[in-house]
């Protein structure tokens, strides 16, 4: 009988992070989250920054409470880090960090953004070489800031590491880019797996700051003597100076999928005909599917579709709708908004019980990025329209549900179009999986019976990407098939 692996998970959110440890023994994954903390963006000056020393910290703990999780002898046999997409590190060739790391919603990307996209020969030039529609948040767009802001930094920095490459950095001591996570930034070559040229110079960013990527699954090394060094020794019977056993001695970094989606959308237990429309639900609602080639062109372009990529290689052609971001941040101009699991179901219940408003929200309206107010943004919106806005919480978290599964459905008939393709449900994960509301709004709105997991997307892929690189499993298929016994669905068929 195979011997259980285990393996840690660190999942950093943009409002949250954790570490999670997972068992694999007779084809089953069991987790177990050791620990799990809170992460904000930081406001200094007008600009929104990360807590990097802050999250490391986190890290570290987290690591050390994995290992005392472990079953008496047993060892920890490697741990990845997944992380939301774009935002990065510059350092020098020693690793230390040379300029703060701004959060992706700083609003300092917009001049550039606005340039790009009212150039249409450069915009089409590269959407073509990257196949990354330009959006303010992408790492070119704030690495073209930086350079631009701070002419001296590019005699600073040598290299640029995306969140979860600094973090296998400080976990193993080598630094590498990681080619899901290098997809995000509007850098990659959408036709190969190295960096395009034409993009680095149209946003003036070196290319000696960036390694050509490595795949998921490559081994970085082992765990670094930085969780290693306050091991203290212990005098034997013998009189001699004896370490104790190092849980994380042998333990081996591995490359996984570096962005969170492309860890989750690993995660779903998808058919093997590609007739699944996936979509993780959290801050961002990411819909998308897996394809062997990118979509490309004009119309790809104007419906914003971003060719993302597996840790494999092939293609996650996606969009972005706006998410949970639209609910949380209408939340905070409500004195009774939920403050338990118990308010959250009786405030979408009732939500549920109301009727569907005859209009939506324009969920692509960009002023839905960072307003002060949300629920000013969607009232101003509404108020242009003509429109009345709700008069109370339920009526807004009603229009929100019922706006986001109409923005899902969007996509999806948008994605059957331009890929001649047929979609027969969707597998929907994350934060929203559990909102019975926004599913069956998704649901009525796109026609397919919608199949929502009670699953830790990014966790459980970060995970079976670690067990492929370890040989445990076979491949993902072979991971997807055996998960697939142990989940349970919720399926929301369509209302006519």
């Amino acid at each position: 009988m195979a011997p259980t692996v285990h393996c840690a998970a660190i999942d950093l959110g943009a409002t949250s992070g954790r570490v999670v440890l997972g068992s694999w023994s007779k084809r089953r994954l069991t987790l177990r989250e050791v620990h799990r903390f809170p992460n904000a963006l930081r406001s200094a000056g007008g600009h929104e920054y990360w807590d990097i020393p802050g999250l490391w910290s986190e890290v570290q703990a987290g690591l050390r409470a994995a290992v005392a999780a472990l079953p008496r002898g047993a060892k920890l046999a490697s741990v990845g880090v997944d992380t939301w997409g774009v935002d990065y590190v510059l350092t020098n060739d020693a690793g230390r960090i040379v300029f703060p790391t701004h959060a992706y919603r700083d609003a300092r990307t917009q001049a550039g953004l606005a340039h790009l996209t009212h150039t249409r020969a450069a915009l089409d030039r590269i959407y073509a070489a990257t196949g990354i529609p330009a959006v303010f948040y992408n790492s070119s767009l704030q690495l073209a800031e930086t350079v631009a802001s701070c002419p001296a930094i590019t005699d600073l920095a040598t290299r640029c590491l995306f969140l979860p490459d600094y973090f296998n950095f400080l976990l193993s001591g080598k630094m590498a880019n990681g080619l899901s996570i290098a997809s995000t930034t509007q850098l990659l070559d959408v036709h190969g797996d190295d960096w395009s040229r034409a993009a680095l110079d149209y946003f003036r960013v070196p290319p000696v700051w960036l390694s050509k990527p490595v795949r998921s699954g490559t081994k970085l090394g082992k765990v670094g003597r930085i969780l290693r060094m306050n091991r203290s020794a212990t005098r034997g019977s013998s009189g001699r100076l004896a370490l104790p056993v190092d849980p994380l001695a042998d333990t081996q970094v591995i490359a996984v999928p570096g962005h969170d989606t492309t860890c989750a959308y690993d995660a779903m237990p998808a058919a093997p005909d590609g007739g699944d429309i996936f979509l993780s639900s959290g801050t961002w609602s990411l819909v998308g599917f897996e394809s062997d080639r990118p979509l490309l062109g004009a119309a790809a372009l104007a419906a914003r579709v971003a060719n993302d990529r597996t840790g494999r290689g092939e293609y996650r052609p996606l969009v972005n709708v706006i998410g949970l971001w639209l609910l949380e941040g209408t939340l905070k101009d409500f004195a009774n908004r939920p403050k338990h699991d118990a308010e959250w179901e009786k405030l979408i219940d009732a939500a549920s019980r109301l009727s569907p408003f005859a209009f939506g929200l324009d969920v692509t309206d960009s002023a839905f990025a960072n307003p002060p107010s949300m629920r000013a943004a969607i009232d101003a919106q509404l108020k242009r329209r003509g429109l009345q806005a709700p008069r109370d919480l339920t009526g807004y978290v009603r229009l929100i549900c019922d706006s986001l599964g109409r923005g899902h459905a969007d996509v999806i008939k948008t994605f059957a179009q331009l890929s001649g393709r047929t979609f027969r449900r969707i597998l929907m994960v994350g934060g929203g999986s559990k909102n019975a509301l926004l599913c069956q709004a998704t649901a009525d709105a796109s026609g397919l019976p919608v199949h929502s997991f009670a699953l830790e997307g990014s966790v459980v892929g970060n995970l079976a990407n670690q067990l492929i690189a370890l040989k445990a499993v076979k491949s993902l298929a072979a991971f997807r098939a055996d998960l697939a016994r142990q989940l349970t669905a919720t399926t929301y068929t369509p209302r006519r």
